[in-house]
């Protein structure tokens, strides 16, 4: 299987004056990818992924592309924040790590039988280094 499915990512009441970004590869040649500065509106995020296995074979699905990591059974997206962002001077320098571990075969199932629809989540803008249990909708 070699599908791709759109993720939305709304971070909620981030810290206003720091810059956001969806992390684009790994190791040190990442990339910073729709990039925003904070203000007093949510910031939304949205990104393609690729769907591996399938849901006979194994019990939940598996995610590859430029944006996921992680390890097989701990596949997760990563909103850099401040200095990771490359915004320099900032005194922030985290990532927000984004869980793909919620979604199951019957979520995908769902998304591919609706045209141009997207899995979505909310995530607290600040808060916590990583988020701890993520609400996947699909919209």
């Amino acid at each position: 299987m070699n599908e791709e499915i759109t993720i939305q990512i709304i971070l909620e009441r981030p810290f206003p004056g720091v810059l956001y970004a969806l992390q684009k590869g790994t190791g040190t040649l990442y990339e910073s990818i729709q990039a925003q500065v904070a203000s007093d509106q949510d910031l939304i995020f949205d990104g393609v992924i690729k769907l591996k296995g399938d849901g006979v074979k194994y019990d939940y699905p598996d995610f590859g592309g430029p944006l996921v990591q992680g390890t097989k059974t701990a596949r997760f997206l990563y909103i850099d924040i401040g200095r990771t962002a490359k915004q320099m001077g900032s005194e922030w320098s985290r990532r927000l790590k984004i869980p793909l571990t919620g979604i199951s075969w019957d979520m995908v199932r769902q998304l591919q039988s609706l045209p141009n629809s997207m899995l979505q989540t909310k995530v607290p803008g600040i808060g916590k280094k990583s988020a701890e249990r993520i609400i996947v909708e699909l919209r």
